[in-house]
């Protein structure tokens, strides 16, 4: 299960993409997917446009495996689930990822994954397989996003996004059970 961090990363940028300040988006100014307030409490100042503008993927790779890759513990999730994971707490939180992935596999609803989650992800797993595994929880999130005020304005994005994440999470899965 280790050492899918890097390709779910490259997916991930595949829907992220570079600047970006919709006056409508509540995350407000992201460059490559990070938020400047996101990014300001990661290197601990505050940015201006300028350097929001000149993000590259070297100065938020760390950002990602930290804040939201271990968050979520990438590297103890069955590969294809730790993508939808990964990037459904990139654009949602972590914490509501987690939750999600909690409640799909019926484990206590904290937000934190730990041992417990983990075993009850194992056994998920074991039961469903991996590729079903991966069609809950991505129909689970594509109704988290069908319930937002925005879901008008981004839905659309959205929902390709959850489309093209779970093709490529059944192909990272292919050959689990």
């Amino acid at each position: 299960m280790r050492g899918n961090f890097d390709p779910c990363l490259v997916e991930l940028l595949k829907h992220e993409g570079g600047f970006v300040n919709h006056p409508r988006d509540p995350g407000g100014m992201t460059n490559l997917g990070v938020t400047k307030a996101t990014y300001e409490a990661w290197v601990g100042h505050p940015v201006g446009e300028s350097i929001m503008r000149k993000l590259t993927i070297s100065h938020v790779r760390a950002l990602y495996l930290v804040r939201y890759w271990a968050a979520v513990k990438g590297d103890d999730l069955p590969k294809g689930l730790d993508l939808c994971v990964f990037d459904f707490a990139v654009n949602a939180g972590p914490k509501r990822a987690a939750k999600y992935l909690q409640l799909m596999v019926g484990a206590k609803r904290d937000g934190v994954i730990g041992p417990n989650t983990i075993k009850q992800i194992q056994q998920y797993t074991l039961t469903h397989g991996v590729p079903q595994a991966v069609n809950r929880y991505q129909s689970m999130r594509e109704g988290y996003y069908r319930k937002l005020p925005t879901f008008g304005t981004f839905g659309r994005g959205w929902l390709r996004r959850v489309s093209e994440v779970t093709s490529c999470a059944r192909r990272m899965a292919k050959g689990t059970k």
